[in-house]
């Protein structure tokens, strides 16, 4: 980053931003002198994501969907945009099978126009990839070389190859000298802001547990996942954004801590004070049956590593859900948070 963007950082364009990760991406931009423009079609982000940004100075929502050429708003202000961030796409699995086709468009056709403009602008270029980019793994913990276990023909797939195949348009146009680009493959982020129904574990857990209705375990919970909270995972994007790093290579962004799924559950029992019954469904098709990262490249390259311990992180997230669903807290250590 050269001194003249330090002190003028221009415009951040952060598609998606109007999500559970995207609100919070706009949020430290503006923090950092960033004007930001927030595009976002609102298939799956909340309205009060939004509500939390209007009014703030240098912020401007545009309703577009990536998928269509960027409209005006947009391409207009091209002179002045030095970063692209790409976090267009649902990113849970109700959500992105909802309209496997869109998603899938999203993450390919959207990619591709949000390069072309960081090219047009000489702007640099991020993509939040996925650890689902490495399906259901062999190697554990996850490392950026290993290649993955994807299903092609799976309902997760219009969103795993989706992303596998985003990757491969940023860094064609990086070995093309088209575009800057950084690559981030995300593991479990979560914390405030996240969607009540977006069906991921740790929102399921805490809203069935807030509730009082019955928490629904898929498989006998012993699958592992690492969470990360949000705050990290930001501080991490910001970093990869902002390195010397050439782009050649995708970074891991996740905590390394492993849970199973019976353990978060146990840790969200005891913060919300939960004793309700335990439901025990399927599998969904091609669920994996481990997700750890191995964070060694963020570390060397980024100095980077979570800060957030997942105790403190639940807690944080499961007052914002009671706050958000006018539900109670019994643990003290939620209350607090």
């Amino acid at each position: 980053m050269t001194k003249e963007n330090i002190m003028h950082p221009g415009i951040a364009v952060v598609a998606g931003g109007a999500g559970f990760i995207g609100s919070h991406l706009c949020r430290a931009l503006l923090d950092r002198g960033h004007e930001v423009i927030c595009v976002d079609n609102l298939q799956t982000a909340r309205p009060s994501n939004l509500r939390a940004l209007e009014g703030s100075p240098g912020f401007t929502f545009v309703h577009a969907d990536v998928v269509r050429p960027l409209p005006p708003a947009v391409t207009e202000r091209m002179a002045q945009i030095t970063r692209v961030y790409n976090l267009a796409c649902a990113a849970s699995p109700p959500q992105y099978q909802a309209d496997p086709e869109h998603t899938l468009l999203t993450s390919v056709v959207g990619t591709h126009h949000l390069l072309r403009l960081a090219e047009a602008a000489k702007a640099r270029f991020l993509l939040t990839s996925t650890s689902e980019v490495y399906g259901d793994p062999e190697i554990h913990p996850q490392i950026e070389d290993y290649r993955g276990s994807v299903s092609c023909t799976g309902p997760r797939a219009c969103y795993d190859e989706g992303k596998r195949a985003a990757e491969t348009l940023a860094f064609d146009y990086a070995r093309g000298g088209r575009a800057e680009v950084r690559v981030a493959r995300l593991f479990n982020t979560y914390g405030p802001n996240m969607h009540p129904d977006d069906g991921r574990v740790v929102s399921n857990l805490l809203c069935q547990a807030l509730s009082g209705a019955p928490i629904t375990i898929y498989g006998d919970g012993s699958q592992t996942r690492s969470f990360c909270y949000v705050s990290d995972t930001v501080d991490g994007l910001v970093r990869l954004m902002e390195s010397d790093i050439d782009g050649s290579e995708p970074v891991n962004l996740g905590n390394p801590v492993e849970i199973t799924v019976n353990d978060l559950l146990a840790r969200v029992r005891a913060i919300v004070g939960s004793d309700a019954a335990v439901v025990h469904r399927p599998l969904p098709v091609d669920d994996p049956r481990r997700r750890r990262p191995d964070i060694g490249r963020a570390k060397a390259l980024l100095d980077w590593s979570p800060k957030v311990p997942v105790d403190t992180g639940l807690a944080r997230t499961a007052a914002w859900f009671a706050e958000e669903l006018g539900a109670s807290l019994q643990s003290p250590a939620a209350q607090a948070a």
